[in-house]
């Protein structure tokens, strides 16, 4: 119905512009103040690029559709969704996990962070997850759309997303993608407990802080993380191996909105509120950019 593509396209516009501009400043907070310039802030400016790229492959698109009453995506212009969406899932995930080491080291042993976590093996880490987000993405798409495709041409879902191009397979070559996903959700699961693991004995340094108000303070900084990529896991597995019994188009735009639209937007809260240094940045980030508003629209007045 009409209305509902109209609620669709405003909800989803406002979501979008929060992950704009909540990543956008954090992104020219880091970027422009010198005193971010450390591996937590490096690997959290790489962490925004990734939910603006996320995000931007898929809703835009999804907006303009409900906007225009449409439903049509080209064939390349599916690939290429698929493509970045994989690529940029991925190497966020990867970069998650990066940043659960770099919260480890940094907690559980402080006195070696300057030499585990130097300039140099910070840009590796997370050149290794753009380049594992780049493989993972390109094996994801060449097995999917080398798959020939008879039942219809309608991809039950707002974006298109693995497995409901799938469903539209007539061939058992079909299972070789199936097979890939399930290696894909093995070696994620593998992260998962890497990061928990991680964060067990994160927990276990900061109950042995003597004051109540620091224990306080280490939980409230060092719970949202691990809460975010269980979300992410938890929905992103349920989405590519639940069984096809479970599947419903209600359940799936669910789904898919808590494990796609939601990070992206959420991201930023999460690792700015409890942060006053990144928080005083930002402030500084918006003044400055009303200033030059102010400035700007008296020069037009002149």
């Amino acid at each position: 119905t009409r209305e509902l593509q109209l609620l669709h396209f405003w909800l989803f516009l406002g979501i979008y512009l929060a992950a704009l501009l909540g990543n956008g400043l954090i992104i020219t907070s880091v970027a422009c103040e010198h005193l971010f310039h450390t591996p937590m802030y490096f690997f959290l400016l790489n962490l925004s690029l990734l939910d603006l790229g996320s995000i931007s492959v898929t809703v835009p698109k999804s907006m303009a559709n409900s906007l225009w009453d449409s439903r049509d995506i080209s064939y390349a212009g599916c690939a290429a969704q698929v493509f970045l969406f994989v690529f940029f899932i991925s190497a966020e995930y990867c970069l998650l996990t990066i940043m659960a080491y770099d919260r480890y080291v940094a907690i559980c042993k402080p006195l070696h962070y300057g030499t585990l976590m130097s300039i140099r093996t910070c840009v590796h880490m997370a050149a290794a997850a753009w380049a594992s987000g780049f493989l993972n993405a390109l094996l994801h798409t060449a097995n999917t759309f080398s798959i020939p495709l008879c039942h219809g041409n309608a991809v039950d879902q707002f974006f298109c997303e693995i497995p409901h191009i799938l469903k539209l397979s007539c061939s058992d070559t079909y299972l070789r993608e199936a097979g890939l996903v399930m290696f894909s959700t093995f070696v994620f699961w593998w992260c998962f407990v890497f990061i928990l693991l991680s964060y067990v004995q994160i927990f276990r340094a900061v109950l042995r802080i003597p004051s109540q108000q620091g224990r306080h303070k280490g939980f409230s900084t060092c719970l949202p993380h691990p809460a975010m990529v269980s979300l992410f896991i938890s929905t992103g597995t349920f989405t590519y191996l639940k069984p096809p019994s479970m599947s419903s188009r209600s359940l799936d735009l669910v789904v898919a909105v808590l494990y796609l639209v939601v990070p992206p937007a959420v991201n930023p809260l999460i690792y700015s509120m409890r942060n006053q240094d990144l928080k005083e940045s930002i402030k500084k980030v918006i003044s400055g950019m009303v200033l030059n508003t102010g400035k700007f629209s008296l020069t037009l007045q002149e």
